[in-house]
């Protein structure tokens, strides 16, 4: 009896990997971000860890429910696919077997071949078949939002705690050097684990994550010393 043999491949983690990246790289950014246009307008240490925490908490929901919004039209979507896709095996079985024949052959397959594929994995699950090789929906890919919210809002959460730290126990007349310097290193820290867990080049993925945040972290410093001397 033959064996099959099983691959794990970084490709797989791809659903919490990205909601996890996305909430704790937003939390990093945005917290070091609002921290350095406040302190920019000369705010009291005080007043930047209040701030801090409020941006904390505030993120860290709206993270939540906008990762699962999101992801929840994307699983109403499929869910539709799939329903249309049940009803057209039902009316015309032929015809969806024809479809599918059609894209293994479009991807290199004889005809005799194709049709063989489509044979099989028909009457093996044709509605699974044909929900992979047409609409692209597999268990690996198919969209989950509580777990991409739960993700999400903790991930952040954790993220946004290290600027907030620094922040704490930073000297007053250091506050938007010390912030600056740890959020940028944290970023590059989690850009490159990032990309090594994707399998992706490690250097490239922390440069690229700094290099955008530091111009994130200017421009919000800048409108927050602009606006500081207005008021």
């Amino acid at each position: 009896m033959a064996k099959f043999h099983l691959e794990y491949h970084k490709v797989d983690a791809i659903s919490w990997l990205r909601a996890a990246v996305l909430g704790a790289n937003d939390g990093i950014v945005s917290i070091a971000c609002l921290l350095l246009g406040v302190a920019a307008a000369n705010a009291a240490q005080e007043n930047l860890l209040l701030t801090g925490v409020a941006g904390l908490v505030a993120g860290a929901m709206s993270m939540a429910t906008g990762e699962y919004v999101s992801v929840h039209s994307q699983a109403d979507s499929e869910s539709a696919a799939l329903k249309q896709e049940r009803e057209e095996l039902a009316a015309d079985p032929a015809g969806e077997y024809r479809e599918l024949m059609g894209i293994y052959m479009r991807r290199g397959l004889d005809q005799h071949t194709a049709s063989k594929v489509a044979e099989q994995l028909m009457a093996h699950d044709a509605l699974d078949a044909h929900a992979r090789d047409e609409l692209g929906i597999s268990e690996t890919m198919a969209a989950k939002p509580l777990q991409a919210a739960v993700v999400s809002a903790f991930s952040f959460a954790l993220g946004a705690a290290l600027p907030l730290g620094v922040a704490a126990v930073a000297p007053a007349d250091a506050l938007a050097a010390w912030i600056c310097a740890s959020s940028l290193l944290f970023l590059g820290v989690l850009g490159g684990w990032a990309a090594k867990s994707g399998g992706a080049d490690v250097f490239k993925g922390a440069c690229r994550v700094t290099f955008w945040s530091s111009l994130a972290m200017a421009v919000t410093a800048g409108a927050g010393a602009i606006f500081g001397t207005l008021i």
